[in-house]
């Protein structure tokens, strides 16, 4: 395998190329540690006088392009996407920031802006970024223009905004001192790279490899992306190659597009996916990393176990990213070898009336052994972990699946749990599980009034931290004994929460009875049919109580 890598600043980066991000690759990935690091380095720079080595850069060679009478090399980035976005993106910022009206930054800001979208009848930018569902990386480059939160439609979209605001802030600390044009020459001449520029397509995955051994911080689940492209270069005959190369593209585009920037997703599919594809019967998950290892050897050294290996991860992350999606299923625990029970489920495809069904019973099992009952991530491990495999690798009926997890929570009885549950204290470290149990509690309210939960006001709830929604009746402010008992806590949209504040319980009476919520409507009605004191809330908890004793009854 022969490299020539060359040491280049960015400015000897960027010129002479057009850089393209393919679909299959990871959407842009960076939150703002990462950029203020960046930050860091370039404000070091300035303080030190050193230059600065910022990382390698990996890209396969395409074609050239011809705009106007200049000749471009057009290249994919393997890796180092994510640095090369955000200096882009900080280079956008300084244009803006640049004035035309002064010579020695109008010449600049005419150099930036011609360097950053070339001048041909398509506006071709210098990056073309990938999985930029709303254009918000387009419309930054090309006009400047920043998205507004609510115009942004996924996590990658979000993340590229924030990278504009932050970098445009970064930009504003250069306007007096050191000025400007020092931040440009800093990032043109002080920041340096190593870059690869290779022309073999098959020489990108064992390079990745290379550069990954020597402490890249690559994730475990993009590995096994460049593994298994590496197998189908290694063990595919030039006919069929080219085909199989194109299906997995496909397959890796759609497993990025699910996964937008939730990376835990993608760790906990892969744990997911690696484990289900072991030879022996697990008492608990695999690591990424065995996960990584068990898919590249089911992989095999066939096209079509190779290519099965791809479409099996994929199913696997778009079911987890269905039981992510669905507040309610989330909702019940973060337990991960809970979750993986669920996953299985998912990937059963029963019929929807089993899957419903099958669904209702591990919620309810898993609540009450990880929410109710407070068992954390040691317990059931192995008992979770077994029938999960089974469910996926044995394919037991649906009665044996509902038979299993009816075990599963035999040392958990409703009886025995609210025996020894505390209602007293569920608001420190308990603000996902009330969300949840209230969400619970409202829908049963609703369901006895002959009407449907009120969607729209319990999606607001849910998009915002627990803490903003959970209403203290009596306020936290008088620090009574049972303030935050279970039957002082109520559920409102997180702007009417905050605009109640500090008052009195019959003072906002009238603003529960409005809110659409069965639950706290019902806490007007205590609040107005006499004092909301010790009673009212013991009252309030012990029916409550009655619900969940009877919902998760074994």
């Amino acid at each position: 395998m022969q490299l020539n890598p060359r040491h280049v600043t960015l400015h000897g980066l960027l010129l002479g190329r057009l850089f393209r991000i393919p679909d299959y690759q990871r959407a842009y990935a960076w939150e703002e540690k990462q950029r203020d690091d960046l930050f860091n380095d370039i404000d070091e720079v300035q303080r030190s006088g050193q230059d600065h080595f910022m990382a390698t850069v990996v890209c396969l060679a395409r074609d050239k392009r011809q705009i106007v009478a200049d000749e471009y090399q057009a290249v994919e980035v393997v890796d180092g996407q994510q640095r090369l976005t955000t200096l882009l993106i900080l280079l956008k910022a300084i244009e803006k920031a640049l004035e035309s009206d002064k010579s020695d930054q109008g010449k600049i800001k005419r150099e930036i802006g011609e360097l950053l979208v070339k001048g041909d009848d398509h506006s071709l930018l210098l990056l073309q970024t990938n999985h930029d569902s709303s254009n918000v990386f387009i419309d930054y480059i090309r006009q400047g223009r920043i998205h507004a939160d609510d115009a942004i439609r996924t996590a990658a979209d979000h993340n590229l905004v924030m990278a504009a605001r932050e970098c445009e802030s970064f930009v504003e600390r250069w306007k007096t001192e050191p000025g400007l044009i020092t931040l440009v020459t800093i990032l043109r001449n002080r920041l340096s790279l190593i870059y690869h520029e290779l022309f073999d397509e098959s020489t990108v995955y064992r390079v990745f490899e290379v550069l990954n051994s020597r402490g890249l911080d690559v994730k475990w689940i993009d590995k096994v992306k460049s593994q298994l492209m590496a197998l189908i270069f290694i063990h595919a005959d030039s006919g069929a190659r080219a085909d199989a190369i194109n299906e997995m593209r496909v397959i890796w585009k759609d497993i990025y597009w699910t996964l937008g920037l939730r990376g835990d997703l993608g760790d906990e599919a892969l744990r997911f996916a690696g484990t289900w594809k072991s030879l022996r019967r697990p008492n608990r998950l695999l690591s990424q990393e065995d996960a990584a290892a068990s898919i590249s050897g089911a992989a095999g050294a066939a096209l079509s176990t190779i290519n099965d290996s791809g479409r099996w991860l994929k199913s696997v992350v778009e079911a987890v990213d269905k039981l992510d999606r669905d507040v309610r299923l989330r909702a019940v625990t973060r337990i991960v070898h809970a979750r993986f029970l669920a996953t299985a489920i998912l990937l059963r495809q029963f019929s929807p009336e089993v899957e419903v069904k099958l669904l209702s019973q591990w919620e309810r099992v898993t609540f009450r052994i990880f929410g109710l009952a407070g068992a954390d991530t040691r317990h059931k491990v192995g008992d979770y972990v077994r029938l999960g495999y089974d469910v996926i690798t044995r394919k037991p009926s649906p009665e044996a699946i509902s038979a299993e997890m009816t075990s599963l929570g035999k040392e958990y009885s409703i009886k025995d749990v609210l025996e020894n549950i505390d209602w007293t204290e569920c608001y420190e470290g308990w603000t996902e599980e009330l969300r949840y149990l209230l969400f619970r509690y409202d829908e049963y309210l609703s369901r006895k009034a002959g009407e449907r939960i009120n969607i729209g006001q319990w999606n607001k709830i849910w998009e915002a931290d627990p803490s903003k929604s959970i209403e203290h009746i009596e306020p936290q402010s008088l620090e009574k004994e049972y303030t935050n008992h279970l039957g002082n806590l109520t559920m409102l949209p997180p702007g009417v929460n905050s605009s109640l504040s500090d008052k009195p319980p019959k003072d906002k009476a009238a603003t529960y009875k409005q809110c659409g919520l069965r639950g706290t409507m019902a806490v007007a009605d205590l609040i107005e049919s006499g004092p909301w004191n010790e009673d009212a809330v013991l009252h309030r908890a012990a029916t409550i109580e009655a619900f969940v004793r009877e919902e998760w009854a074994n």
